[in-house]
């Protein structure tokens, strides 16, 4: 019962984090200010994000898993930090972004993100390869949102 329990926990921590995000964001994320933005012609439409996202926090949900129930190393606790640093930088980025329009700022973070995600990916792999694997998908895409979040940026540097 307690691995199920722990299962259920390591889903819903990431996704809570991603739909409270999003709850907070989610006017801005469709509104006018959004809307006149110039975009780059690799903008996907809006509704991928959303099946996106789901996978993805699924993932980190799943790897998150895998690593916890691991043996209580030093690495071990490393790598849950590490899940947590990228976490927290997740959340932020859309607030820095959609709420408060810094999109300079949002491509720092979002620089920063992808490297809290490339560092948890190396040690869950030292922890258990399945967990680093799964998390393939996530650097892809927030490598992707990179170029697109700096690409919005520059095309509209005068707004921020």
């Amino acid at each position: 019962m307690q691995k199920w329990i722990t299962l259920i926990v390591c889903l819903a921590l990431p996704m809570v984090v991603g739909l409270t995000s999003g709850f907070l964001t989610s006017s801005e994320s469709g509104g006018p200010w959004f809307k006149a933005l110039q975009k780059p012609s690799f903008n996907p439409p809006s509704w991928v994000f959303g099946p996106v996202w789901t996978t993805l926090y699924l993932l980190m949900g799943v790897s998150l898993f895998l690593v916890y129930r691991s043996p209580h190393t030093s690495l071990r606790q490393t790598a849950l930090i590490i899940f947590g640093v990228q976490l927290v930088l997740n959340f932020f980025w859309s607030l820095i972004f959609f709420r408060y329009h810094q999109l300079g700022l949002a491509s720092v973070e979002i620089v920063l993100m992808l490297g809290a995600i490339i560092a948890m990916v190396v040690v869950f792999y030292k922890i258990n390869p399945v967990a680093a694997y799964l998390q393939i998908p996530y650097i892809a895409w927030v490598s992707f949102a990179t170029v697109l979040c700096v690409s919005i940026y520059w095309l509209n540097r005068a707004m921020g």
